[in-house]
């Protein structure tokens, strides 16, 4: 592995106000993490009923009150925003945050969000088109002075984006389409962000990405690979045990699913033990949602014993 590891970690956002938010970041931004992540969903996921911040304009007043960490989002959809106008906003975070946004992008999935506020939602076909128009057009806004673009979803007309980002944000496009989405990642992508459903599968989806870049002449080396999962840690394992199984109770088949037999969880060496495992299946970057009702405790006791055995 020659890409350093990362430690990302996610934001309470549903059923959680502003004030939890915003002491959490603050939290993670003085332990020393990398990044913090929101989901980009318009609807609480799984049930519409439950209250959700919106992704974007929660990272911009994140990006106010913190000083280190990047800031990104797991994912943001096609049709949610005009994607010029999403170009803005990205750059907007940027500004504010001094050079720390990251545009997670993805294609969607659910979708009474996209019915329900009048937005199209095509077929996946029509939405991976979407998603490669976003990419191309972010591209294209962040770094030309005027932008033409006609494509299938979106067009762009002399479109000028001023001013530029303080950096060129890294693109994240998470998902595990094999031969679609990896191309996508393989043309315009910076970091590819393997979903937690498909965490049993890293190896060997992982190996569907090298090909696919080498298929697109695409040096697999300039790309990092990050996963999303659940961190289950506790002081001893009878603690993580008993943690674990209402972590499982708790998130199902997504984000919890596989977590027993691939998943990070346990006292703190075991936890050293699964990054690892991680590591060598050919992950550099963790994107973690702490199971606890604050957060910020087991990403306390994350940092203060896991940590250090990765440090640069």
């Amino acid at each position: 592995m020659t890409h350093p590891t990362r430690f990302g970690v996610t934001l309470p956002q549903i059923k959680r106000s502003w004030d939890e938010c915003k002491a959490a970041a603050q939290a993670f931004d003085q332990q020393g993490y990398d990044s913090v992540w929101v989901c980009d969903h318009v609807y609480g996921v799984p049930l519409p009923t439950l209250p959700i911040l919106e992704a974007w304009t929660l990272l911009a007043a994140v990006a106010a009150v913190t000083d280190h960490v990047e800031l990104g989002t797991l994912v943001s959809p096609p049709f949610f925003r005009n994607p010029g106008v999403f170009a803005k906003q990205i750059t907007t975070v940027d500004h504010v945050s001094g050079g720390r946004a990251i545009a997670g992008l993805g294609a969607g999935w659910f979708t009474p969000e996209f019915e329900g506020y009048g937005n199209p939602f095509p077929e996946l076909r029509e939405r991976m088109r979407a998603l490669e128009e976003t990419c191309q057009i972010l591209k294209g806004l962040w770094t030309e002075e005027r932008f033409d673009f006609d494509g299938r979803h979106f067009q762009m007309n002399q479109a000028i984006a001023e001013p530029k980002p303080v950096r060129r944000p890294p693109i994240l496009v998470g998902g595990g389409g094999e031969k679609v989405l990896m191309g996508i990642v393989a043309k315009h992508a910076d970091i590819w962000n393997n979903m937690a459903v498909s965490q049993h599968e890293l190896a060997a989806k992982v190996a569907a990405l090298r090909r696919r870049c080498d298929e697109l002449k695409r040096d697999f080396e300039t790309l990092r690979v990050s996963q999303q999962c659940v961190v289950v840690i506790a002081e001893t394992e009878d603690e993580a045990k008993k943690s674990l199984e209402k972590a499982q109770k708790v998130y199902g088949g997504h984000l919890g699913a596989h977590l027993a037999e691939h998943g990070i969880w346990g006292h703190p060496d075991r936890v050293v033990d699964c990054i690892e495992r991680h590591r060598k299946d050919g992950c550099s970057d963790f994107l973690m949602e702490f199971f606890g009702r604050d957060t910020r405790e087991p990403a306390a006791l994350f940092a203060e014993t896991v940590k250090p055995h990765f440090a640069s």
